[in-house]
């Protein structure tokens, strides 16, 4: 069977009129060509073979989701050091503008003009922003994302942070650092990539305390992150209180398997179908406002 045809045949199956995946990568050619080569070196944060399986330019990239039957999707894109996130974040408002079905997508870093270009990207229409902190290197509680934070929670924009510690810790990563900043702007909407890998009880724990942050099934689930950090099987009760607080994200293309096996994974874990309809669609729609049909 096309791998296409499993993709469909899987939400078909529960009902659905497609999946909302809800972190997705599309970034300028040169930036993720870069990205490529680094997976291609089996980099230091990641330490292994990771063959890219969705290499494909753009536009074949955007048919294979839409083929798919991906409803909406994001453009996740992240930079590396100060001035780089205001000329990102114009691209992705260009790609949105060309590509009605992608959520628009934004970010920032920890430099003066972060706030003024966050409030002007929430102005013009962003729908979802990326922090990534371990790439990034940076603090997020550092002083000059404080007014970043305060106007994301303020207009109720979600942000997909990369924040745990897989597959490599960085500086500021874990539950800590971004725990701080929670208590800080309670009502952020984050949504918790990778499910918090590897400490996927302590994002749960954090799920419990803020009721605005969700996670994502990045990665999670699948034969390759179970390999070298498992979902602890004793946590398997809490997803399905979770259960409206679990978004499906697939990191397409640059992940080392099929679409496919990411979305069958999730049978494996999933409590009942129900869940599977919220995580693929229902949760993701409601979110961002999306049709429900």
């Amino acid at each position: 069977m096309r791998e296409a045809e499993r993709v469909r045949k899987f939400w078909q199956g529960l009902g659905l009129p497609g999946i909302i995946d809800v972190h997705t990568h599309f970034m300028p050619k040169r930036v993720l060509d870069k990205v490529w080569a680094y997976f291609d070196s089996a980099g230091p944060m990641t330490g292994r073979e990771w063959p890219i399986a969705y290499r494909t330019d753009e536009e074949e990239r955007l048919a294979t989701l839409r083929e798919f039957g991906v409803r909406a999707f994001t453009s996740m894109l992240y930079p590396h050091k100060p001035g780089m996130a205001a000329w990102l974040n114009a691209w992705a408002a260009d790609f949105a503008a060309r590509t009605p079905d992608c959520l628009r997508t934004a970010t920032f870093f920890p430099e003066p003009e972060a706030a003024d270009y966050v409030a002007d990207a929430v102005a013009t229409g962003a729908r979802v922003f990326k922090a990534h902190l371990q790439v990034g290197g940076y603090d997020p509680r550092d002083e000059l994302l404080d007014p970043v934070w305060g106007l994301l929670a303020e207009a109720g924009v979600p942000v997909v942070t990369h924040c745990g510690s897989g597959p490599a810790p960085g500086a500021f990563t874990g539950p800590g650092p971004i725990g701080e900043v929670l208590r800080r702007h309670p009502r952020l909407r984050l949504i918790i990539a990778h499910m918090g890998s590897p400490e996927y009880s302590d994002f749960l724990d954090l799920a419990d305390r803020y009721g605005g942050l969700t996670l994502d099934t990045t990665m999670s689930f699948t034969d390759f992150s179970e390999a070298e950090a498992p979902f602890p099987r004793a946590e398997l009760p809490r997803l399905d209180d979770l259960r409206e607080r679990v978004l499906f994200g697939s990191d397409f293309p640059n992940i080392p398997y099929s679409y496919a096996h990411a979305l069958e994974c999730l049978v494996a874990f999933a409590p009942d179908e129900e869940w599977l309809r919220a995580v693929c669609h229902g949760n993701a729609a409601r979110l961002f406002g999306l049709p429900v049909g």
